[in-house]
Formats: C-alpha cells, sequence, structure tokens
C-alpha cells in the first residue's frame, strides 16, 4: 500500500471519448494527464502551483514517474483522482491513486518524483527552496 500524505486533494472527471482507443478503454498515456491534473488540484491547496513555482524562480520537472494499472478506464465512467504529497523537504514525491467514483475499486497508482531547479542558473537543487517548504509548513500547521 502506497502512504498516504501529509496533504491530499482529489478531483472527478468523467472520462472523454478522446481519451479513448477503438476499444473504448483509456489509452495508457492520459493516466498522467489525469495525474497532473490533481497534482496541480494538490499545488493550489498547497498555494504553491506552478504559476508560484515560476515566479520564486524555479522550475520543477518530473525525474521520476510510476504508473501501475490494475483496471482500465472507459469511456464515460466516472473516476476520482487523489494525489497525496509524502515528500517535499529534498524532492517533491506526490504518490496517486485513480478509483471508480461509483464503486471505489482502485484502478491505477502511480508516484512522480519532481526536484526543483533554479532557472536562472538552471542547476538542481538539492533542498526545496524555503518558499515551498513554507507554504507546506503553512498548510500543516
Amino acid at each position: 500500500m502506497r502512504s498516504q500524505g501529509v496533504v491530499q486533494a482529489q478531483i472527478e472527471l468523467q472520462v472523454p471519448f478522446f481519451d479513448v482507443d477503438s476499444m473504448e478503454v483509456v489509452w495508457h498515456g492520459h493516466y498522467v494527464k489525469y495525474f497532473e491534473q490533481a497534482r496541480c488540484a494538490l499545488l493550489d491547496k498547497i498555494g504553491h502551483g506552478y504559476a508560484q513555482m515560476r515566479d520564486a524562480g524555479y522550475a520543477w520537472p518530473v525525474i521520476d514517474l510510476q504508473v501501475r494499472y490494475m483496471r482500465g478506464a472507459v469511456f464515460g465512467q466516472q473516476i476520482s483522482v487523489r494525489a497525496d504529497l509524502v515528500e517535499w523537504e529534498n524532492r517533491l514525491k506526490i504518490n496517486y491513486l485513480i478509483r471508480d467514483a461509483a464503486t471505489g475499486e482502485r484502478m491505477t497508482r502511480g508516484s512522480s518524483v519532481q526536484v526543483a531547479v533554479e532557472i536562472a542558473s538552471r542547476e538542481m537543487q538539492f533542498v526545496s527552496p524555503k518558499v515551498f517548504t513554507d507554504a507546506v509548513a503553512k498548510v500543516l500547521a
């Protein structure tokens, strides 16, 4: 079982037609897009989304992505996507869980790791910027 994070955000969406293949099953690459939507909701909840990251002088590229497919989502299905913040002091690690919104059945899980890169110097930071860790601390208080 994946770690539950200190901060979570959850979104719901209905699988659109343009995300499915000829068998009406979501193409595997679109799950990453669903993770991204939940990640944006999580970062917004923290109060430090991508615009704030950029304005603070940092990019946060994904350096690792893991996806485990258990059951494919299908056209028209209502799904919930949860993002859990599990690491933030040296890197940003988020765990994801996609469930069928009606039954709660687990469908897909995954994780992503991002690191801060100073935009001006293009240097990777080995510690998360204080502006980000302060935003997390504020939510946890």
